[in-house]
């Protein structure tokens, strides 16, 4: 028993802080999550939206410091009609989807909960965002995290957006993304919307990896678990916001009335570069 429960917190293990100036990158921020925020707590998120002054009024102040979430009723992707029409999308529901509570291994997880309600209708989709991650021009970006509950029908888009729409053009930096039933892939989308850098990888959702992403004026890095799965050449030179974007499927896959989908995060790092 003993040798079971050290592997689990072996899993669960939080990832060596970056210190000091290492290959360019200096420390900013991270979470551990640590601070328990009840289900409900990510409620009210309206306030200066999309800008490092946003806030969620439900959020105790420890916890609005550093995390905002899409407030509700915003549409996913596949709602909002940006890349067709699909049967099922969702609406962000940040209120009854995300909380942050301690794990039975002694560390601290955030948990999305995405669902379609048992008389269908919409997914309640889930995007939560760092505040310190707002607006920064490269930066590296690491996500521990696994699905912990696959549901058919969902997926996540963990990704790097510009600030302004208009100036960032095609750009885009997708890590981890993919639905939760096939292996996380890697996606940048260079400003002037030629083709994409894609790579695949082999591992699941289900199993815990920490998802790293290092974004510098020349190239756009991406490892799991400290193994590199591609380098893009496309790097956006334009600033940029880390949305941990959680939403329905756009691969032609449909979340069946009453079915859900559990993601499970337990530690967020955002570095700058310099």
């Amino acid at each position: 028993m003993a040798v079971v429960v050290a592997a689990l917190m072996g899993v669960n293990a939080t990832p060596a802080r970056a210190t000091g100036h290492t290959s360019g990158f200096r420390f900013l921020w991270s979470d551990s999550m640590n601070t328990p925020v009840k289900l409900g707590g990510f409620s009210d998120c309206g306030h200066n939206t999309d800008t490092p002054r946003a806030y969620c009024g439900g959020l105790p102040a420890s916890a609005r410091a550093s995390w905002w979430a899409y407030p509700s009723t915003w549409p996913d992707t596949a709602k909002s009609g940006q890349l067709g029409v699909y049967k099922v999308g969702g609406t962000y529901h940040p209120e009854d989807t995300v909380w942050v509570a301690p794990s039975r291994w002694g560390d601290g997880q955030m948990h999305i909960r995405m669902y379609r309600p048992e008389a269908g209708g919409d997914v309640h989709s889930a995007t939560v965002v760092p505040k310190r991650a707002m607006g920064l021009k490269y930066g590296r970006y690491i996500i521990r995290e696994r699905v912990s509950h696959v549901g058919h029908g969902f997926k996540s888009a963990q990704l790097l957006w510009p600030v302004d729409n208009q100036a960032g053009g095609c750009s885009e930096i997708d890590f981890p993304e993919n639905s939760h039933d096939v292996a996380p892939s890697a996606f940048d989308h260079p400003a002037n919307c030629g083709n994409q850098d894609a790579f695949d990888s082999a591992v699941s959702w289900g199993a815990w990896h920490t998802y790293t992403t290092s974004w510098t004026p020349s190239a756009v890095t991406f490892q799991i678990d400290g193994r590199t799965i591609g380098v893009s050449r496309h790097s956006p030179h334009v600033a940029m916001d880390w949305d941990i974007q959680n939403e329905s499927s756009l691969d032609g896959e449909q979340a069946a009335p009453g079915s859900w989908d559990q993601i499970d995060i337990t530690y967020a790092e955002v570095d700058t570069w310099s």
